[in-house]
């Protein structure tokens, strides 16, 4: 206590002096400018974290901390933009390569349709050329032919109409007997050598398989059941054409009556109508 005592003395007596006075010299400031940064971050980092303690506190749900800093922030975003940049050069490259075979399909596909007009033009070439020849041969046949009447041509000589039909048949050249039996029936529908030519008519008719014109030209040869020696036939070979038309029971009635008709028919006109009976499924 004493001691305390005499220090307080001095000083009041250092205060008491005349004429002594305290130097006025500036104290440096204490918070210079790093230090206000770093009291700046302090509060902002306690305000934070006082703002958590009231959400989870308020909320009861799980806190997420976000960083107060930016920097992962800028350096996530970074990232992203050096991702998106390689993303955009790669897709460049995938477009430039795409252009390229797009320029390519384009480039094939012009060929192939030059490819494909050159072809249509050979086809044409050679339709035409198939033409002018088939014309060149059929101008040929006709001038070759002389015999044989022209279409619309009328025969005027019954006789000689009817032996050059007859001949072009011998000859095998059933295109042409057709023709010219075809003529004389047209141009004689009243001689008595009609009948026949119906019926060597529709033999060349048969021979090709046009059995509807053969069958008409049979039945109109054998219309009235002459006596003749070809009249059996064309009974046979008129069921031989309903059985290829599918009309099996005509055929069958026409064979009834070559039986009624013609019972001496010759023996190889008898087999071949037991043979069409059986194709015809005739009742015996």
């Amino acid at each position: 206590m004493k001691l305390k005592a005499a220090l307080l003395a001095s000083v009041l007596a250092l205060t008491a002096v005349p004429g002594l006075t305290w130097a006025q010299t500036a104290m440096p400031d204490p918070l210079d400018d790093r230090s206000v940064k770093r009291l700046d971050k302090m509060e902002k980092v306690v305000r934070e974290l006082r703002a958590i303690v009231f959400q989870g506190r308020d909320t009861g749900k799980p806190v997420v901390v976000q960083p107060a800093e930016t920097d992962a922030q800028i350096a996530a975003m970074s990232e992203r933009m050096r991702d998106l940049e390689q993303t955009l050069t790669k897709l460049n490259g995938q477009n430039e390569s795409l252009t390229h075979d797009l320029d390519v399909a384009r480039q094939a596909n012009d060929s192939q349709k030059a490819r494909a007009d050159a072809l249509d033009q050979r086809l044409a070439a050679l339709e035409k050329r198939l033409a002018d020849q088939e014309a060149a041969a059929a101008a040929a046949a006709t001038a070759a032919t002389p015999s044989v009447p022209l279409a619309g041509a009328a025969p005027t000589d019954p006789a000689a109409a009817f032996k050059s039909a007859r001949q072009l048949l011998l000859d095998g050249d059933y295109g042409g007997a057709e023709q010219a039996f075809g003529g004389y029936v047209a141009a004689f529908p009243d001689s008595a050598k009609t009948p026949e030519a119906r019926y060597w008519l529709g033999e060349t008719q048969f021979v090709r398989e046009a059995y509807s014109d053969a069958a008409g030209n049979y039945l109109g040869a054998i219309r009235g059941w002459p006596q003749t020696s070809w009249a059996p036939d064309a009974v046979v070979k008129l069921s031989r054409s309903l059985v290829a038309l599918k009309k099996p029971a005509d055929a069958c009635k026409a064979l009834d009556e070559l039986s009624k008709r013609y019972p001496k028919a010759p023996p190889a006109v008898v087999s071949k109508a037991t043979a069409t009976r059986v194709q015809a499924k005739c009742a015996s």
